[in-house]
């Protein structure tokens, strides 16, 4: 297995030759692995709705998810863009759709927030309550 400098070596090896003419057209690099909940999660989306979203079937997410089955590889290429720019591979599915969602008819670049939790307003504790009416401890 070759290291990471080696493996960046030959891409820059590979650049170098296509600037000089010697080599024409690049190959793409695809994961061997994407982790397909943890794309889904970070989006915040149920399986149903990235699936629905994205084109998915709702069984391919649910044996991805579950390890049964891994994605092919044109599947991983789609869901590493999808990983790092979700709004890019929307704009291309339907950007119609996605225009009126956002509210314009033109292109629009959407930021997307990932990764934070919800707080309460006043960052205090929240209470919680049992289903017999009672209160509970707070979190």
């Amino acid at each position: 297995m070759k290291t990471q400098f080696e493996q960046m070596m030959n891409g820059l090896n590979d650049v170098e030759a296509f600037l000089a003419g010697e080599q024409e057209g690049f190959k793409a690099h695809v994961p061997q692995e994407v982790d397909v909940k943890a794309i889904r999660n970070r989006l915040g989306m149920t399986q149903a709705r990235f699936s629905n979203t994205f084109g998915f079937s709702l069984d391919a997410i649910k044996h991805w998810e579950g390890g049964r089955r891994s994605p092919e590889a044109p599947a991983r290429t789609l869901l590493t863009v999808i990983d790092k720019n979700p709004a890019a591979v929307l704009t291309a599915l339907n950007p119609a759709a996605f225009a009126a969602a956002v509210g314009s008819s033109k292109p629009t670049t959407v930021r997307v927030r990932v990764g934070r939790k919800r707080q309460t307003s006043s960052g205090a504790k929240r209470k919680t309550h049992s289903a017999q009416g009672g209160k509970r401890k707070a979190r």
